[in-house]
Order: structure tokens, then sequence, then C-alpha cells
């Protein structure tokens, strides 16, 4: 006689047909708290990064404007857009030198330009008395500001670069100068 097996007094027997509530909740705790521990380190880490961008970007600027000086003898480049050239062009030129990229360039035009969560203003000093034939006359000096586009959240470093190629930096918010701090 075969008897009847009752899944409530033989607990070895039921059958599990998924998790409890109180389980779920558990799993999700523990979630939220390794997403709490690791969104703020990945913020950090994109901060640090567009960083360190800003500062390659403000070293390629300061280098390029050797370059150009000592390729078209026409002094420093008098915009940010001489630099580089608008998307699509393959031939350089002192008025297009194609020396950076079209995004930092703003596509050839203009001294303003953002990449990188970070906005670079370049501002021109008094133009050359006499450029070469065919060029757009050049300046005897300029400066480079770099800003973060929304300070502590895409950057907190501002750079600073002039002739000498010295790239300097503040990181209290103030705007750097000639007198701030050296990169190292």
């Amino acid at each position: 006689m075969a008897r009847e097996i009752n899944s409530k007094a033989n607990p070895q027997r039921r059958t599990h047909r998924g998790f409890s509530l109180i389980e779920l909740l558990i799993v999700i705790a523990i979630i939220l708290i390794i997403a709490g521990i690791a969104i703020p380190n990945f913020l950090h880490a994109r901060m640090a990064a567009n960083e360190a961008a800003a500062a390659a970007n403000t070293r390629t600027i300061s280098s390029a404007n050797v370059t150009y000086s000592a390729t078209y003898g026409n002094s420093y480049a008098g915009s940010l857009g001489t630099l580089g050239a608008p998307a699509g062009t393959v031939l350089a030129s002192c008025n297009a030198a194609i020396l950076i990229d079209e995004v930092l360039s703003n596509n050839g035009g203009g001294n303003t330009s953002s990449k990188t969560g970070y906005t670079y203003t370049y501002v021109p000093g008094p133009p050359i008395a006499t450029p070469p034939p065919g060029c757009a006359p050049g300046v005897d000096s300029y400066t480079l500001q770099v800003a973060p586009l929304v300070y502590q959240v895409t950057g907190i470093r501002k750079f600073f670069v002039d002739p000498t190629g010295v790239i300097r930096f503040t990181s209290d918010g103030s705007v750097p100068t000639s007198l701030s701090s050296p990169m190292q």
C-alpha cells in the first residue's frame, strides 16, 4: 500500500519555487553598496583622465605654436584655428597649418574650443608688422587658458601656457597666470 507523502510533513521533499522577498532585498542591498563604492571612484578616474588629456592638449598647442613659428616664419599663430584646419583639409599652409586636430582648432576657426571636458581659450598678442606673403599676420605672443567645462565635475585643475612653453596650473578654482605653479 503506497502511502502519500505530505510535503509539509517531510521538509526534505519541499520544492523551492523562487527566492523569498528577504533574499531579494538582501541581494539588492549588496548591489547598492557596491555601486555606492564604485561610482565615486569611476567619476574621480574620469576627472583625472580629463585633466591628463587637458595637460597633454595644452602641451600639443604650445609645441604646435613653436613648430608654426619655425616652419612659416610668421612668429606665433594668430588664432587657434590657424594651428589646425577645417575637417578634410589636406594641404597645410600658414593660414591652416594642420598642426592640431580639428576639434582643438574648432574646425579651423576662432580662438575657443572644447575637448575632453575642458575649454581652451587662445588669446593672441599684438600682430607682427610684416607677415610672409600670402599669410595672415602672426603674433608676437599668446596665452592659452584651459579650464574645466564644469569645475569639480569634469576637472579641478586649470592650465595656462604662454610662449615660454611652461605649463602652469591652479587647483583652487582661481585663473592660472605666468606666476602659477609649473607642472612637473
